[in-house]
C-alpha cells in the first residue's frame, strides 16, 4: 500500500511539471507572434526595448519552470524514499517470520527424547518407517550391546525391525561396534558347540566344533581346567556321572557357598547353560550370555505373555 502511494506522488509531480511547461510554451508562442524576432529587428528602439523585456520575461519564466520541475521531482523522490524506509521494518519482520516457518518445517520430532530436532540430526532406519535422533539411537544401541544383546531392534513401539551395525557405525563408539560384531559372529555358532569357562572372573566362550564329546578343557584365557560336560572346575577324582550324583555335602566348599548365596540373593540359573544370573534392575526379560532368553521370575523361556508373570 505504501509503495502505491509513493508511485501516485511521483506521477502527480510529473503531471504538474508538464502543465507548467505547457503554459510557458504557449506564452512563448504568443509573445513571439506579437513581437517576432525578424520583425523586431527593423523596428524602432522602443519596439526593440519591448522585445528585450519580453525575452527577459521568457527567460525568467523558463527558469521558474525548471526550478518548479526540480522541486516537484525532489519532493517525489523524498516521499518515495521515506515510504521505502518506513516499509523496510515491516518487510524485514515478514522475512524473519518466513524464515521461522521454514525452520519449523525442517524440524522432526524425536519420540524418545520428546524434542524437535533438525532433519540432519535424525537417524532413519532403512528397515522401517521410524526415525529418531542420533543421540537417542546411540544410547539405545550401547545399552543393548552392553546387556549382551546381539540383535538390536528398532526402539519404536511394537516394531520388530532390526538395526544393522553397518548403518550405525558412525553413531556408536568403536569398542561398542567391536562388541556388536563379535556378538553377531557368536550368534552364528550353534549353541551345542559353545562352551563357557565356569570361573566367574573369566567366563570366556570356547567353541567345540570337532563333533566329539570333550570333558576336560584347559581355558586358553585363564589357564585353568574345567569340565565342559558338567560346566564346573575339573573334578579329577570323579567321573562326570559320579560328580553329578554327588549331593551338596560332597561338593566343594566354593560350590556350596555359591548355592547358598544364590538362594539368599534369589539368583536364577539360565535353563540352557546353567550359569547363575542376577537381575539388579529392569524388567523380567533376561538375555543370558549364551543367548538364551528367559523370564527371571518363573525361569521359563521368555515370551510376550510373561509381561503379566506373577510370583509363584
Amino acid at each position: 500500500m505504501e509503495c502505491s502511494c509513493s508511485t501516485l506522488v511521483v506521477l502527480f509531480g510529473v503531471w504538474v511539471a508538464l502543465i507548467v511547461s505547457l503554459a510557458c510554451s504557449l506564452l512563448s508562442k504568443k509573445k513571439k507572434g506579437a513581437f517576432g524576432w525578424s520583425k523586431l529587428a527593423g523596428d524602432a528602439p522602443e519596439s526593440e526595448a519591448e522585445a528585450v523585456l519580453w525575452n527577459r520575461l521568457y527567460d525568467d519564466a523558463k527558469y521558474a519552470e525548471d526550478l518548479q520541475v526540480q522541486e516537484v521531482l525532489r519532493a517525489s523522490l523524498h516521499n518515495s524514499s521515506s515510504s521505502a524506509i518506513q516499509a523496510r521494518p515491516t518487510l524485514m519482520s515478514e522475512l524473519m517470520n518466513v524464515e521461522k516457518d521454514i525452520a519449523k518445517l525442517s524440524q522432526v520430532f524425536c519420540e524418545i527424547c520428546l524434542e524437535d530436532r533438525e532433519s540432519w540430526e535424525m537417524f532413519k532406519n532403512e528397515n522401517c518407517s521410524h526415525s529418531f535422533c542420533c543421540d537417542c539411537i546411540s544410547k539405545h544401541i550401547i545399552a543393548k550391546i552392553k546387556n549382551h544383546g546381539k540383535f538390536v531392534a528398532c526402539p519404536g513401539v511394537n516394531c520388530c525391525a532390526l538395526l544393522y551395525s553397518d548403518a550405525c557405525r558412525l553413531l556408536i563408539p568403536n569398542d561398542i561396534l567391536i562388541l556388536w560384531d563379535e556378538s553377531l559372529c557368536k550368534s552364528l555358532i550353534p549353541e551345542s558347540q559353545k562352551v563357557y569357562c565356569p570361573f566367574r572372573d573369566c567366563s570366556v566362550m570356547l567353541v567345540n566344533d570337532s563333533g566329539e564329546v570333550i570333558r576336560e578343557i584347559d581355558c586358553p584365557e585363564c589357564g585353568r581346567s574345567f569340565c565342559a560336560l558338567c560346566r564346573v572346575p575339573w573334578h579329577s577324582e570323579f567321573t562326570c556321572k559320579e560328580f553329578q550324583k554327588l549331593n551338596s555335602k560332597k561338593k566343594g566348599k566354593e560350590d556350596l557357598m555359591v548355592d547358598m548365596l544364590a538362594k539368599k540373593k534369589q539368583w536364577r540359573k539360565c535353563p540352557q547353560c546353567k550359569i547363575y544370573v542376577e537381575k539388579t534392575q529392569g524388567c523380567l526379560h533376561i538375555t543370558c550370555r549364551c543367548g538364551y532368553e528367559f523370564c527371571y521370575r518363573c525361569g521359563s523361556k521368555y515370551s510376550v505373555k510373561h509381561g503379566d508373570c506373577l510370583p509363584r
